[in-house]
């Protein structure tokens, strides 16, 4: 899924730190109320913890092994 590349590793893990930040500005900026799509913003919350999952993802992949 992810190059092991620590260069690319880490410019991988900087685009998905953006899409989070941009995704939970999305969704705080979504109108609360009656006319507002939730399941629009369940899909955008659940885009987020996927975004997430791998940010941890690669940050533990850039962690070098000690055991080796």
């Amino acid at each position: 899924m992810f190059n092991e590349d620590p260069a690319d590793l880490v410019r991988q893990l900087t685009q998905l730190r953006i899409e989070h930040r941009d995704l939970d500005t999305a969704i705080t900026l979504l109108p609360m109320g009656l006319g507002c799509d939730e399941v629009v913003r369940s899909r955008m919350k659940k885009r987020k913890l996927r975004l997430k999952d791998m940010i941890a993802y690669l940050e533990n992949k850039l962690i070098p092994d000690l055991d080796a």
